[in-house]
């Protein structure tokens, strides 16, 4: 019963047969194959609006060169202090931009609030003694599984406009969180005032695949650089385009994420009494204490701790091709905790 992280899960076959259907002949290299010219036609298609789209082998990268566009080296990206920029990316977004600052902001289930924002700028805003509030970044799915409503984001890209900031998402588990809103991709990303999207594929399915999704075109050219200089302008092109261009082919995408979230819901329901937060996504947080998580892994159960050493906190993830068998098993255990 493995629910460390979805990025152990396997590839879809529907990725598969998408990286054999163009694994024949030759191709234009770097971005310039038929596959990644119908990216920006088929993501506008999907938010609703004209968007560039750039290919990238990792997360990492795509959030780093997003925030490192909308921030100079002395500039402030606020962010979570859970952020995925802050605690496990090793510095990248602080390297990428050339000396941006992360500045920390708190916030329930990970999540930053108007005012927590509007905050973190005002400490931030001391004249020629500080660094400049340029922009945030939020994660959608956040870092404790929960998802920010399109008038939540919204409520943050009035006070990033305001404040003159740009506005990033993290959207590594962002299928999850459309899935489980219901809502227009466009409702929690440009329409409420994000700029650019970190848009994550490889963690429902996909191999390697993500993209940063730009809504604000005149920011492209300056996307394109950071990308090639920075070393991540794939040579190979196609083989990504074609995984991002089946991911989103009749709402697989979608499909996948439902899935996970709802056997996620599941797990929640048999652990309701130790919940940190609600189950919103396909990532839930226990809290049954040490003994409760050394019964779990002693009956099979692999998951990683969560919070200090000793916390007695655990989190679960469930990937897009979790078996029903281990749902079932996980969810008979939890009830026995309690």
């Amino acid at each position: 019963m493995n629910f460390r992280s979805d990025n152990t899960a396997p590839a879809a076959p529907e990725i598969i047969a998408a990286l054999t259907s163009v694994n024949e002949g030759a191709a234009s290299a770097y971005g310039e194959d038929q596959w990644s010219k119908r990216l920006d036609e088929a993501f506008s298609a999907l938010f609703e609006r004209e968007v560039r789209v750039f290919t990238l082998a990792s997360g990492t990268a795509a959030n780093a060169i997003s925030v490192a566009t909308l921030a100079p080296s002395w500039g402030a990206i606020l962010c979570h202090r859970e952020a995925h920029i802050e605690c496990d990316e090793c510095g990248a977004s602080e390297f990428y931009s050339g000396g941006a600052k992360l500045v920390l902001l708190d916030g329930d289930a990970a999540k930053l609030t108007p005012d927590g924002l509007r905050e973190g700028v005002a400490r931030n805003a001391r004249g020629i003694h500080s660094v400049v509030p340029s922009a945030v970044s939020i994660s959608q799915t956040t870092e404790r599984g929960a998802v920010y409503r399109p008038a939540e984001v919204a409520a943050l890209g009035e006070v990033a406009k305001h404040a003159g900031l740009g506005f990033h998402m993290d959207g590594a588990r962002f299928g999850n969180a459309v899935a489980a809103l219901g809502c227009k991709p466009a409702d929690i990303t440009w329409r409420a005032g994000v700029d650019l999207l970190s848009f994550g594929a490889t963690k429902n399915g996909a191999i390697a695949a993500e993209a940063i999704i730009c809504f604000d075109t005149a920011r492209a050219e300056e996307i394109a650089r950071r990308r090639k200089r920075s070393g991540h302008l794939l040579s190979k092109g196609r083989f990504v385009a074609a995984q991002l261009l089946a991911y989103i082919k009749d709402d697989f995408w979608l499909t996948s994420a439902r899935r996970s979230n709802a056997l996620a819901r599941q797990l929640g329901e048999a652990a309701a009494p130790f919940l940190s937060h609600p189950a919103e996504s396909n990532q839930i947080f226990i809290k049954p204490g040490a003994d409760g998580l050394r019964k779990l892994r002693a009956n099979g159960a692999e998951f990683y701790d969560w919070g200090v050493d000793g916390s007695g906190e655990a989190r679960l993830v469930v990937s897009w091709n979790q078996s029903e068998a281990d749902i079932e098993k996980m969810c008979l255990l939890l009830r026995s905790l309690s």
